[in-house]
């Protein structure tokens, strides 16, 4: 490509290529996670659409919308590893593991956990798991990590300081630093609040303090199967749907959007939603293993669902695929969260003391939000960091300390989620919180079953991606985006 910049025709055609790659990627992708297919094909998507992931289209685009320019990195470093991306699901896809005599599917060994009472077998369980993991995929993972921070030089001008990946998406707008020092607040704030709820929790559930839990007892604690028969699976899809219904939205009618439920061995144990076309096909997908896991699931995904279904197919590409990934984590939350609010609960299952099962709603947020906290404090110094596997105890440091429970290092590269996605699921906990705030203050604590909500909601849902969560929640509430609103959240549901 030369290097005058692009025209405006020229970016309608990259618009119209980025589309088509994105959705062929997601099919790809949906087709393997769900099990669907052995293979996961994307070296031969990147190849169908070659121009897109050229060094030269990055560097051209980089006077673009930002969100085009950011597109074209990403593209460009996702080609130099698409066959580590091949690779890793192949490897995830065809391990097993012996623990007993039985053979256990890689995918499926933190399903097997979450679902074993006996915790000697939890923990061969999981030391099987690790050793898979660190022989198998870690170092893939490590390659792919070196390919790209060699790569990420070759996006900056020479005369750049210390160019990295952290640095790349500060020059995309990631307030990176901001958010993380209101999350070291959120982790500061609520440490006592952990140490007291978690160690309450692991005691009640699993009969063991906080200072006793090991990272296989994490998987059982949140599987929670005693709350299965307040959860039953029946009962699931009929929930989401008349939920639907209340909000003026009639599931089985959109025929833009399908629902994966089945259970498969090789399918993904990690629910998600897969927008092929945005908005005329969107998969829901989740991999049943029972319980209050699995309504959660179902309900996080469909709130991804309604966003993509429901928005405006006259956006442009960027609006439709790109954007603040915090606002359809957003949507997905207000859904999730609706699974243990007591009014919900009251009108939705007949089931005794909502006000415990809120409460249980409130420690694993805490749980979570402290965890992605800490994510976000390691991925920072992750992605600075010139020695990649000195980070393995890094990681197992920072972690460990907002968990105050050991972390297994083994980890410190299979739970980084690229582009920084981590700051997409913080601060969608924070648009949650202030939103559902400002809906009950509104219409009621029963906001979900009012179709004045539903049409406010569609009307936001056909935004898609293009406000980001911050301009969104300033526009409906005038409110500012902080993280502090969700230790307030907090707070509120273990009264």
């Amino acid at each position: 490509m030369s290097e005058a910049p692009p025209t405006n025709s020229e970016l309608d055609r990259f618009r119209d290529q980025a589309d088509s790659f994105i959705r062929d990627l997601d099919e790809e992708y949906y087709l393997h996670f769900a099990g669907l297919k052995e293979t996961l094909d994307v070296e031969q998507v990147y190849e169908r659409y070659e121009e897109l992931t050229k060094l030269e289209t990055a560097q051209r685009l980089k006077g673009a919308p930002t969100e085009l320019w950011r597109f074209a990195c990403e593209g460009f470093l996702g080609n130099l590893t698409r066959e580590h991306q091949a690779r890793l699901a192949k490897a995830e896809a065809e391990l097993e593991a012996t623990v007993d005599g039985e053979q256990v599917p890689y995918r499926m060994l933190r399903v097997a956990m979450s679902n074993e009472p006996d915790r000697d077998k939890r923990k061969r369980l999981e030391e099987a798991r690790l050793r898979l993991l660190d022989e198998h995929l870690n170092p893939i993972y490590l390659d792919a990590v070196q390919i790209d921070q060699e790569a990420v030089r070759r996006l900056f001008a020479p005369n750049d300081a210390a160019p990295n990946y952290y640095e790349l998406y500060k020059g995309f707008g990631f307030r990176l630093d901001e958010v993380a020092a209101e999350c070291q607040e959120v982790l500061d704030e609520t440490e006592r609040l952990w140490e007291r709820e978690g160690d309450k929790l692991f005691r009640s559930r699993l009969g063991i303090g906080l200072d006793e839990a090991r990272p296989w007892d994490v998987v059982r604690l949140f599987r929670a199967p005693e709350l299965d028969k307040l959860y039953p699976n029946d009962q699931m899809l009929p929930a989401l749907e008349h939920t639907l219904t209340d909000l003026g939205i009639d599931l089985r009618s959109q025929e833009n959007v399908h629902l994966d439920l089945d259970s498969r061995p090789s399918k993904s144990p990690r629910a998600f939603c897969a927008p092929i076309d945005v908005p005329g096909k969107v998969m829901l997908v989740i991999q049943p293993i029972g319980g209050k896991d699995d309504w959660e699931a179902l309900f996080h995904e469909a709130g991804h669902t309604e966003h993509y279904a429901n928005t405006s197919g006259d956006l442009p590409m960027e609006a439709r695929r790109l954007g603040d990934m915090a606002v359809t984590e957003g949507w997905a939350m207000l859904m999730q969260h609706l699974v243990t609010e007591p009014a919900w609960l009251n009108r939705r299952l007949d089931v005794p003391r909502v006000e415990e099962l809120a409460h249980d709603g409130a420690v694993s947020l805490l749980y979570f939000v402290r965890r992605y906290a800490a994510k976000l404090l390691y991925e920072i110094e992750f992605f600075q960091a010139e020695n990649v596997p000195s980070m393995r105890g890094r990681y197992a440091e920072i972690l460990g300390d907002s968990l105050k429970l050991p972390v297994n290092p083994e980890s410190y590269l299979d739970d980084i989620d690229g582009s920084f996605y981590v700051t997409g699921y913080l601060r969608s906990w924070a648009f949650e919180a202030q939103l559902r705030e400002f809906l009950r203050s509104e219409l009621g604590n029963d906001w979900f079953a009012k179709r004045d909500a539903g049409d406010l909601l569609r009307e936001l849902w056909s935004l898609g991606q293009g406000p980001t969560a911050d301009q969104l929640l300033k526009d409906v509430t005038g409110a500012k985006l902080e993280m502090a609103s969700v230790a307030e959240r907090i707070r509120e549901g273990l009264l």
